[in-house]
């Protein structure tokens, strides 16, 4: 650090900092003399630096070349002002409101700009700052509305907004590029449609033209026209709430939290709506299938613990389920390794690559046809109870992927899998298609990729014509609505779009006529029974399908 500075330099630096520390004591009996003493004392110093620094020409100097008394001076005034609490001139500016600090502007700052601006060149914003830990807000809550029919909880069609920063990858590329791509749900015909009516935005201003090449951190925003599936409209039920957690017992078909498809049909919009339950912090993953126990944390504090809970395999968990056949009396431990085949369509199997697993399984009862069993995973693998059935033999008995044909004559029973993962994966998805029940894998038409099957997305099939023709209609839709909403507040413009907003003329679902499922189509016979801490037990009631009297169809 002294390298290269003269004795007499460094003493009196030292000095300067025993100084400074004696002044920082004193400044507790006496701030105001403690301040004047400390800038006087400053002064001298400075004053006799500049002439030691004088005195001894380039001596002075660091290995960088840049002046240590300007560098001296500089934490002198530094320290000031984290001394004093008040900026120094020529310091930082405080910005007001959000407690950052952004340096002051400097004097040829405004050149610089005036410089990048002469190139012509696009600028990008910086990037908005996040707000890390917000729960959905009544804002949200407010898009849209329920309806019940047939058994089902529905949500009305509603506007929604996509956004997203540019991905590394998109540097460089046009969105012509990006949406061909990597968003084919729909054809290009559409989003030159949605250009013209004014649904895409890049930094907030509306996009012109489909050739403009994306920058690090633009922002998009894909204003579309949003639909959800279908699921059960059995209620959720509390089974406890007190001052650190809620515990709930989730119906079967429900997401826990948006994903996909779904954002108003899952357990955290239905308790912040329905329930006002908000700021939840869920404590273990249930899949939209499975139904059972489902807790959640009030606070960050009790959210930790538990999770402590679970790492330090405290934590117990009892699940019952019905599968095909006559399942062993005795004791069965499936300790087979699980590899994720399929992020996308969300598949697993039995697989020496995958990562360790266990459960244990006990048979309950056994009616002829189906067996209940009693399931206890220690551990927490994604579809572990499911897939370890189906390498012993014994699938959930409806359970949509693990027990499908596509697996082979023998449903995937030992691990054997007459098929590569990708023939597996267009098998399912092909079987799923031809039963009209893509939602049960989580995916729509738009989703499937060529590499699995050609895709019969009614958007696919829409000409350009007819697109600039309804993107016309869409333009005068938007400017209406959005004329009539101006001086609305959030709730009245929700309640005024949810009248207006279920069909749209650019949006291809709502051209298409879609048979609901069955209730009872969106049950799968797998429920979280018993989830047990050190100092916490909660059970929910048997479904029917696993008591013993039931009887199959």
């Amino acid at each position: 650090m002294w390298r290269g500075v003269p004795g007499r330099l460094r003493d009196i630096v030292q000095w300067q900092v025993a100084f400074w520390s004696h002044s920082f004591v004193r400044t507790w009996g006496s701030c105001g003399e403690a301040m004047t003493e400390a800038l006087s004392a400053q002064a001298e110093a400075a004053g006799g630096l500049k002439a030691l620094v004088q005195q001894n020409g380039d001596a002075a100097k660091d290995t960088s070349g840049e002046p240590l008394l300007e560098r001296l001076e500089l934490a002198a005034v530094e320290k000031q002002v984290s001394e004093s609490g008040e900026p120094a001139q020529g310091g930082e500016e405080q910005l007001p409101g959000n407690g950052e600090q952004v340096p002051a502007p400097s004097a040829d700052s405004g050149k610089r700009k005036k410089r990048q601006g002469a190139t012509g060149e696009r600028v990008v914003p910086p990037p908005k700052k996040r707000r890390t830990g917000v729960s959905f807000s009544d804002e949200h809550f407010a898009e849209t509305t329920y309806y019940f029919e047939g058994g089902l909880r529905k949500v009305r069609p509603y506007y929604f907004d996509f956004q997203t920063y540019c991905k590394g990858r998109w540097v460089g590329r046009s969105l012509l590029h990006v949406f061909s791509t990597e968003f084919r749900s729909q054809p290009l015909a559409y989003y030159e449609a949605a250009v013209r009516a004014g649904r895409l935005h890049l930094n907030e201003e509306p996009v012109q033209d489909l050739s403009i090449v994306l920058k690090d951190n633009d922002f998009l925003r894909n204003t579309v026209h949003r639909h959800e599936p279908p699921v059960t409209a059995e209620p959720i039920r509390l089974l406890a709430e007190n001052n650190d957690v809620v515990v709930i017992d989730k119906p079967s078909s429900i997401p826990v939290h948006p994903c996909g498809r779904f954002r108003h049909n899952t357990v955290i919009f239905i308790l912040g709506k329905e329930h006002q339950l908000k700021e939840l912090r869920p404590l273990h993953r249930l899949d939209r299938l499975t139904s059972g126990v489902l807790m959640f944390a009030k606070t960050a504090a009790v959210s930790e613990k538990i999770h402590e809970q679970v790492r330090d395999r405290q934590l117990e968990k009892e699940y019952v389920c019905r599968v095909a056949g006559e399942f062993p009396d005795k004791e069965v431990i499936c300790k087979e390794p699980i590899l994720v085949v399929s992020y996308k369509v969300g598949v697993c199997r039995v697989d020496p690559r995958g990562k360790p697993c266990e459960t244990v399984f006990q048979r309950l009862s056994y009616n002829g046809r189906s067996s209940v069993v009693q399931c206890r995973p220690l551990t927490g693998r994604t579809h572990q109870i499911r897939v370890h059935l189906q390498f012993l033999g014994h699938p959930i008995l409806n359970d949509p992927i693990y027990n499908s044909t596509a697996w082979g004559p023998s449903r995937g029973q030992g691990g054997h899998i007459p098929k590569t993962d990708e023939e597996l994966l267009r098998d399912l998805v092909a079987e799923h298609q031809a039963k009209e029940s893509l939602s049960m894998l989580d995916l729509c038409d738009g989703d499937l990729a060529p590499g699995l099957i050609d895709s019969t997305a009614p958007s696919s099939e829409l000409a350009k014509d007819s697109l600039e023709g309804l993107s016309t209609a869409a333009q005068k839709i938007d400017g209406g609505a959005e004329a009539a909403s101006q001086h609305l507040d959030t709730a009245e413009k929700a309640a005024k779009a949810n009248v207006n907003q279920e069909t749209d003329p650019l949006c291809a679902e709502c051209r298409v006529l879609r048979q609901d499922p069955l209730p009872q189509d969106l049950v799968m016979f797998l429920h979280a029974l018993r989830y047990k801490g050190p100092d916490f037990e909660y059970v929910s009631p048997i479904p029917a399908w696993a008591q013993d009297d039931w009887q199959e169809d």
